[in-house]
């Protein structure tokens, strides 16, 4: 069993290599940062950019933490949880870090009112379902069986649920995945 240091280490390299160019290279590469025009006309628009981009970020970071303390691992495939993680914002959905992901890039695009950006964000989020769909799912209902399918019976793969899910204890035979 590993500690949490290695995962906490690996979570950040890995924090830093995937989002930090999926959600912070990439759209800086095509906007520049630069303001422009609001995206359909409306000002409000920048505002509501600020807040998504601000919860896409603290919510990246909640899941982060999680994978590294709960799950002892990472998110990223060589180095996988020892546990399931269905706690925290993966009560109310099964990709909260990919939302996540996809919300910090569509907050920049309306910010900045940027069109490539918002295009970006889209073909991001369809890249996020493709991958989940025929890699992730999978792989996790082989490594984690009977437990995964409950989670995917409970909980969807996109749209939150409006309250939070609850595990059910395995039996004390069992370890308990958090």
């Amino acid at each position: 069993m590993r500690g949490v240091l290695l995962p906490s280490i690996a979570s950040l390299a890995f924090f830093v290599l995937a989002p930090g160019t999926v959600a912070g290279l990439v759209p800086w590469k095509l906007s520049g940062w630069r303001l422009g025009e609001p995206l359909l006309g409306w000002s409000g628009g920048r505002v509501f950019g600020g807040l998504l981009v601000a919860a896409g970020l603290v919510a990246l970071v909640d899941c982060f933490v999680r994978f590294a303390i709960v799950g002892r691992g990472t998110p990223a495939p060589p180095l996988p949880t020892e546990r399931l993680v269905v706690s925290g914002l993966y009560r109310y959905v099964r990709n909260p870090m990919y939302l996540a992901v996809v919300s910090v890039i569509l907050g920049q695009a309306a910010l900045l009112g940027s069109r490539p950006v918002a295009w970006y964000g889209a073909l991001v989020w369809l890249g996020f379902h493709g991958f989940v769909a025929t890699y992730e799912e999978p792989t996790l209902r082989a490594r984690y069986g009977s437990e995964y399918f409950s989670y995917c019976g409970a909980v969807r793969r996109w749209l939150p649920r409006t309250r939070p899910w609850r595990a059910q204890s395995p039996p004390a035979s069992q370890p308990r995945r958090a």
